[in-house]
């Protein structure tokens, strides 16, 4: 049963993870300071999808469930196991990842616009 439970909360960690990394930098909009950790999300996604290393949170949940006597992820790891063909189908996985780009870079370029905005509102003395 405690293994179940690993297995179960690292795939909840894993979909809030990339829930994040895809809108996370909307949440810098009003929590400035979360920009970093943002950054460092899509560095890490960036990073596991140009050379294929293996999400630490996969291997505990493979781990997991190997160990509470069910069968670990099938494919090549949580996206294709729980996303690709799930989500949508896997001939769109280049669209999906582009898709999600787009939107972290429009959210970045919101961040940046709202940080100028509020920074020359603060100078001239008409901010928030």
């Amino acid at each position: 049963m405690g293994y179940r439970l690993i297995a179960e909360a690292a795939m909840l960690v894993h979909f809030a993870f990339l829930l994040y990394m895809a809108a996370g930098g909307f949440l810098a909009w009003r929590l400035p300071r979360t920009i970093w950790i943002h950054l460092c999300v899509v560095a890490w996604g960036v990073l596991s999808i140009t050379t294929g290393i293996e999400c630490p949170l996969t291997l505990v949940e493979n781990w997991a469930r190997e160990r509470a006597g069910q069968q670990g992820l099938s494919g090549t790891g949580f996206i294709d196991h729980y996303i690709e063909g799930v989500i949508y189908p896997e001939e769109y996985t280049f669209l999906a990842r582009w898709g999600v780009a787009v939107l972290v870079l429009f959210s970045y370029v919101g961040y940046v616009l709202r940080r100028r905005w509020r920074l020359s509102g603060t100078l001239t003395g008409h901010g928030d």
